[in-house]
């Protein structure tokens, strides 16, 4: 069940801190995983309420998102001060508690890491990882057709395959790599290993079929 009238009023309150470009992506980011939510049969509440705040800190410059985390003591590592567009995430989630009320610790965690990903998210966060990446607004990338299609298949698949471009695409530049977080990395190879098991399996119950 979804709460309407405080799902407005953070929507009323959230479009004048964006630009009417970001409110569009939040809009379709916050539909895409309602959608992705019924499938997955977890909390509408929770995946409206995460994909909807999900960039309410995106508003900030590199330089003010530095001098907020500083103030209200979110920590900061190596690659996020020489990428500081990375911090919105953390900043988002602090945000969403403090701002806008919301202090849902699953609902925190999904804004939290919806740009890295993380080893081991729960479906929320995959849900808000993957729908940040697929929802109708986004660029058309290569891949970016199949993945939505995956994502209502097989959602920890759809979640390797974001990954995956993600390196690749950073790791092809050399002046890029450092770009990289430490999360993303870690991610990229949990669900990679998780990929390879399932590819194993099913090779293996075909062979074994044909047998």
């Amino acid at each position: 069940m979804i709460d309407n009238e405080l799902l407005l009023h953070i929507q009323r309150k959230l479009k004048k801190n964006i630009t009417s470009k970001r409110y569009r992506h939040t809009i379709g980011v916050m539909n895409t995983a309602v959608s992705m939510a019924m499938r997955y049969d977890i909390d509408f509440q929770q995946a409206a309420l995460a994909g909807l705040l999900h960039d309410c800190a995106k508003c900030l410059d590199d330089d003010e998102m530095l001098r907020q985390c500083e103030k209200y003591n979110i920590t900061c590592n190596k690659t996020e001060r020489k990428q500081p567009y990375l911090l919105h995430a953390k900043l988002g989630a602090f945000y969403a508690a403090e701002k806008y009320g919301i202090k849902d610790d699953e609902v925190s965690r999904a804004i939290r890491y919806h740009t890295t990903g993380r080893p081991g998210m729960s479906l929320l966060e995959e849900i808000i990882f993957t729908a940040d990446y697929i929802e109708p607004n986004r660029k058309m990338l290569e891949h970016l057709p199949v993945i939505r299609k995956m994502a209502f298949i097989d959602l920890e698949e759809a979640v390797y395959m974001i990954l995956r471009d993600t390196v690749d695409y950073l790791g092809k530049d050399t002046n890029k790599t450092d770009q990289i977080e430490h999360h993303t990395l870690e991610a990229y190879e949990y669900y990679k290993r998780l990929h390879e098991e399932k590819t194993a399996a099913t090779y293996h119950a075909t062979y074994h079929q044909k047998g």
